[in-house]
């Protein structure tokens, strides 16, 4: 499964095409820019171009986008808005489905912290997709989180699909269409050992001060 995270905004756009085959992988990522400058139909049309062009490069499965939330900057959540329009519009003309998740949501998934910053979920999204350095600017590593998201939600639809489809005795061998996983998975992994990284790191810094 090949999923286009978007991170949307008029004035940087992020997007990180994400590969799910066994274990996750980053095929492209990237940020758009638009100037000021221009008048903001320019822009618009702009971001749909490149986003049309990604959608005819990379032919992904799903496009993701972070669900729209209520900003206390309405300028800004104006400007998402209006991105994130253009970027629905470009996937349903490529025919792509879209899929949604809110931003607590993708922290969860790739950090396994609701609240995590920006930093964190950069150097989570570079771990899981083994990455060498932080991708960058933040809408860059927030597109690529995106994509982790709904990679790994959409693998836990086919799952329960394929056990259900089970159930219903419509599949007798269900090691045929999705083998038991034994064990934590690479992705799942990859988070512990980063947490745990961490939570030692901030234990010796607090120790340091202590002393």
């Amino acid at each position: 499964m090949i999923v286009l995270g978007i991170d949307p905004g008029t004035a940087a756009l992020g997007y990180g095409v994400v590969e799910r085959n066994g274990g996750l992988r980053a095929v492209d990522y990237g940020c758009v820019t638009t100037t000021a400058d221009l008048p903001l139909p320019e822009r618009l049309r702009i971001i749909h171009d490149h986003v049309a062009e990604l959608l005819e490069t990379h032919r992904p499965d799903v496009v993701a986008v972070e669900r729209l939330f209520f900003s206390r900057n309405a300028q800004t959540a104006f400007a998402v808005g209006q991105a994130r329009g253009v970027v629905l519009l470009a996937a349903a003309q490529a025919g792509v489905p879209v899929r949604e998740a809110t931003p607590s949501e993708v922290k969860v998934a790739v950090t396994g912290y609701g609240a995590a910053d920006k930093e964190q979920v950069g150097r989570m999204v570079a771990v899981i997709l083994q990455l060498a350095e932080v991708p960058h600017p933040d809408d860059t590593a927030d597109a690529l989180a995106i994509g982790i998201c709904i990679a790994n939600s959409e693998r836990s639809v086919e799952r329960r699909a394929a056990a259900g489809a089970v159930a219903g005795g419509a599949v007798l061998d269900r090691a045929a269409i999705a083998p038991i996983a034994r064990g934590e998975t690479p992705y799942e992994r990859a988070v512990r050992e980063a947490l745990a990284a961490e939570t030692k790191v901030n234990g010796k810094a607090r120790t340091a001060r202590a002393g």
